[in-house]
Order: structure tokens, then sequence, then C-alpha cells
């Protein structure tokens, strides 16, 4: 499992596809933070970081699958799988590999956004005068969210030896997950009677839940459910494959 974890951390940074990846995070949230009127946490009146919390879910719900499409798609495409399968790996080493160098990848990229921590505590009347653990839950939960966005992407992949085809797949699945269901629930047919119900099956209800700073037992398990599930679904792949 490690080799595959080295294997793709170096892919990922020996080619400018690592680079990219965090640099347009940190360029796409540094714009919408600072600099964009309406949008400046300069503007928003309060120390919070809540519009870094509120839009970098959107920014990972696109990027995240830009970065996993190539996980099985490239293999399959190149015929480097049948190679990986044929050495003394298992499946499952092979997968959580992969999974654990793409989210390696998310967390160098969530890493220098500590210091807009920093900034919004320098910059509070009093200074430090921010919510702590509302801060720290949405950090985990903005963690626990993009592993479940990596796991819907790797899924992907794994359906297709085309890389566009898996990141259109990817996104899509990241998008029902985090806002389909929210949207389902207002409908008439659910709205007052079954909403808070089908907004529990997706990820902003428990997102948002985390980003409180109560982390409940209930949101991390079922975060490490949908994980394990579509990690799971993409080991099934692997193995179809070989049939």
């Amino acid at each position: 499992m490690f080799a595959i974890f080295r294997k793709e951390l170096n892919a990922f940074f020996s080619s400018l596809i690592g680079y990219i990846a965090v640099g347009v995070f940190l360029l796409v949230m540094g714009v919408f933070l600072w600099v964009i009127p309406g949008f400046s946490i300069l503007d928003y009146g309060y120390a919070s970081l809540d519009l870094y919390f509120e839009f970098a879910p959107i920014v990972l719900l696109v990027l995240i699958p830009a970065i996993t499409m190539r996980s099985f798609a490239e293999e399959n495409k190149e015929g480097t799988m049948e190679l990986l399968v044929t050495k003394p790996l298992r499946d499952a080493d092979i997968l959580m590999g992969k999974f654990l160098a793409a989210l390696a990848l998310v967390f160098f990229a969530l890493l220098p956004t500590l210091l807009y921590y920093f900034s919004v505590w320098q910059l509070g009347a009093p200074k430090g005068n921010i919510d702590h653990g509302a801060t720290l839950g949405s950090y985990i939960g903005l963690f626990f969210l993009s592993s479940a966005f990596v796991a819907l992407g790797m899924f992907a992949s794994s359906l297709s030896n085309d890389q566009i085809v898996a990141f259109i797949v990817g996104l899509l699945l990241n998008f029902v997950f985090y806002l389909g269901f929210y949207y389902l629930s207002t409908l008439p047919a659910f709205f007052g009677k079954l909403d808070d119900f089908v907004q529990r099956l997706g990820f902003r209800f428990h997102y948002d839940a985390m980003s409180r700073g109560a982390i409940d037992s209930r949101d991390v398990l079922y975060f490490l459910s949908v994980i394990v599930l579509f990690l799971q679904a993409s080991r099934l792949n692997l193995e179809k494959r070989k049939w």
C-alpha cells in the first residue's frame, strides 16, 4: 500500500497536477475571501471564517474529481493496471494507496488556509475574537467531506477508461450527494414531511452539523460509511475487470 501511496504522490508532484490543484484551490479561495467585494472577509464585519467554509466545499466538489479522474481510468487506458495486479499487491492495497495519495494532496491544499485563521484572529476586535471551536469543527468537517469526495471520485474513475468521463461522473456524484439531496428536500412532496430525512442522506447536512463545532459521532459514522461503501464499490469494479 505504501509503495502505491508513494508512487501516486510522486506522480502528482513530479508533474503539474499537484501544483495546479493546490494553486487553483488557494487562488480561487483567496480571491473570493479577500478581493471580491460583497464576499470579502474584510467587508463581512465579523471575525469569522464562515464564508470560507461555505465556498470551500463548492470548489472542492469540482477540484477533487479532476484529481481522482486519472486514478484508474488512466491505468486502464494505458494497460498499466494489468501490471499492478500481477505484483504481490492486493486490490485493497492498490485502492487504499491511491485513496490516501489523493487525500494527502487535498490535505496539502487545505493546510495553507490556516493562514486565513491566523489573519482573522489578528483582525478580530479584540484580537483573537473568533469562535475557535466552530473553526476547528469546520476544518474537521471539511476534511471528512473531502475524503468522501475522493471516494466518490475514485469510484467514478473505476467505471471508465476515459478520464473526461470519469471527471464528469465524479462531478455529478459529488453534486448529487452534496447539494442534490438538499434541493430534493425542498420539493413540495418532501417539504414539511420528509425533508429532514432526505437532507440527512446528503453530505451538506452532516457537514453543516460539524461546522457548528459539535462533532457528533453520527456525522463521523455517516462519512466513514460513505467512504467505505464507495471504496468497496471501486474494489468490486477492479475485480470485475480481472474477470
